[in-house]
């Protein structure tokens, strides 16, 4: 019962913050998850980041869906610039999660970690793009949809990390950034899913109840909580200044960073 709690607060909070900043939530539930699942005798060490990674990109997928709902009432997707690096963000995701499951877990921490910090020091920089800077034509938006999906997979994030930045350097408006990652966070998350699901399948020694690299314990309280919570920040993502959301994207992912940070190292 403790954990079922523990995973629903877990919901709640990653799905008002995907909501919010389009980020789908995984930043936030790998590191904790992996916490979670470290911490229950029935988690094998060398299997519980692999886990969490899945748990979490299997979340992502109602998440986004959840989330993008309220942006794109607001007119907040743009949808030309989705069909555009859709693809490419499947091509990536499935190779992505095939690398991933062949990496040893500390390995991956240390990318995962080194990952977040690289974001978060762009996010505080605030590096202005020039103002004529416009999207890429439709072959370096699929490109750099391939990139997004394999990063995104292989640290099991939706893709607003990456995504938001990238439309914002494009001078996108951060709403319709946000709005468009939330979007984008849907194929992302179905590509990673079946990637861990496929890859963790005949994996011996996983705990009870897994799906591949899917704990589904933890994702049956996961999934209802944050698509509760996902379409609360959407909302509020609608009603801040620029700055502002700029600042708690920074700050959410310096907090991230220095707990895995401390996870890997103490």
């Amino acid at each position: 019962m403790i954990w079922w709690l523990a995973y629903t607060a877990l919901g709640v909070f990653t799905g008002f913050f995907a909501g919010m900043l389009g980020i789908g939530g995984g930043l936030v539930m790998v590191p904790t998850l992996t916490l979670m699942f470290a911490a229950q005798a029935a988690f094998p060490a060398g299997e519980v980041l692999h886990l969490a990674l899945g748990t979490s990109m299997a979340t992502i997928l109602f998440t986004a869906l959840a989330s993008l709902r309220v942006h794109h009432r607001h007119g907040a997707v743009l949808w030309p610039v989705v069909a555009q690096i859709t693809p490419g963000i499947l091509l990536g995701t499935l190779l992505g999660t095939l690398f991933a499951a062949s990496v040893p877990a500390r390995p991956l921490a240390l990318f995962f970690t080194g990952f977040v910090c690289l974001i978060a020091l762009q996010m505080i920089l605030d590096v202005k793009p020039k103002p004529s800077r416009e999207l890429p034509g439709t072959g370096g938006v699929l490109a750099v949809g391939t990139g997004i999906g394999a990063i995104s997979a292989l640290v099991a994030i939706g893709g607003g990390s990456l995504t938001v930045p990238f439309l914002t350097w494009c001078n996108v408006r951060v709403q319709n950034a946000i709005g468009t990652s939330a979007a984008v966070g849907f194929p992302i998350a179905l590509g990673g899913s079946l990637g861990y699901i496929v890859n963790g399948w005949e994996q011996p020694g996983l705990p009870a109840w897994s799906l591949g690299y899917i704990y589904l314990p933890a994702f049956i309280w996961l999934v209802p909580a944050s698509m509760l919570s996902a379409p609360l920040g959407a909302r509020l993502a609608h009603r801040l200044p620029v700055r502002t959301l700029k600042r708690l994207f920074a700050g959410i992912l310096i907090l991230l960073a220095a707990k895995m940070s401390w996870g890997i190292f103490a």
